[in-house]
């Protein structure tokens, strides 16, 4: 009997396992699918992981990559792993743009920082060079965010483009501020250089955990999958998406670059 399987991918360095353990175990719990998992690789899925996704029931595999926004792992090294699953493969939409994010990121704002005309809050994000993805995620929130709270103002920063997270302290025109760091789990990043690039040691800057466990990103996977579930329903009158065309194109690649897969 084929199943209905999540497959939440990390990497090691950026993402706990432990905390995508927790998520797979919940979506699990609530019967979202039959089976969840939780797995992370260090420098390249299609090796590392190629064995545990052939031990994958067939049926239907949601493949979810634990970020919050498309990258360069999410797509063009994650896809190589897809032909080691023997079902059939959604790949799902980084859970970045949900609604129940937005909400998890306002809460832990004001639960440091209320909402009020004397304070900002910034969001921070990693931001690319080279791709928009991160960059259109992080100013979904700041919008949605800024036309639902009375934040006096709502700032993206980024690690890696303008404008620069070091930069914030001195463009915040509030008497009070928060920083909420847009990543999905703790990792280095959020625990030593978003803090020191923010030069929080001098106070003035109230600094927020990550996403994390919260139940909210669990909602959040849920509601992928079941959009994923209601497209696949509709699939003859849909156009193709962004993830339709990742998969269609790592089904025309045999090898990750150390043989068959």
């Amino acid at each position: 009997m084929s199943q209905d399987t999540l497959v939440l991918v990390g990497q090691e360095g950026t993402h706990d396992g432990a905390t995508l353990a927790t998520h797979a175990t919940r979506i699990e719990r609530r019967g979202a699918v039959d089976r969840a998992r939780a797995v992370t690789y260090a420098e390249e899925p299609g090796r590392e992981l190629r064995e545990t996704f052939r031990t994958v029931a067939d049926g239907v595999v949601y493949v979810l990559p634990a970020s919050l926004a498309h990258s360069r792992e999410t797509t063009d090294v994650l896809p190589r792993t897809f032909p080691a699953f023997e079902g059939t493969v959604r790949y799902c939409e980084p859970i970045g743009r949900s609604p129940a994010i937005t909400r998890l990121v306002t809460e832990r704002a004001t639960e440091l920082v209320p909402a009020g005309p004397d304070a900002t809050l910034v969001l921070v994000g990693q931001g690319s060079s080279s791709q928009p993805y991160n960059r259109q995620m992080t100013e979904y929130h700041a919008s949605r965010i800024a036309a639902e709270t009375y934040y006096a103002a709502v700032e993206p920063s980024y690690l890696l483009q303008n404008p620069a997270v070091e930069c914030v302290r001195y463009a915040v025109e509030t008497e009070r501020s928060v920083a909420v760091p847009l990543f999905l789990t703790a990792n280095e990043t959020t625990d030593r250089r978003v803090p020191a690039k923010l030069e929080l040691d001098r106070g003035g800057v109230a600094y927020a955990d990550p996403l994390g466990e919260h139940s909210l990103v669990t909602d959040a996977i849920e509601g992928e999958i079941t959009r994923q579930r209601a497209l696949a329903n509709a699939e003859d009158a849909r156009p193709t998406s962004f993830e339709d065309a990742l998969v269609s194109g790592a089904k025309t690649v045999a090898t990750d670059g150390e043989g068959p897969v």
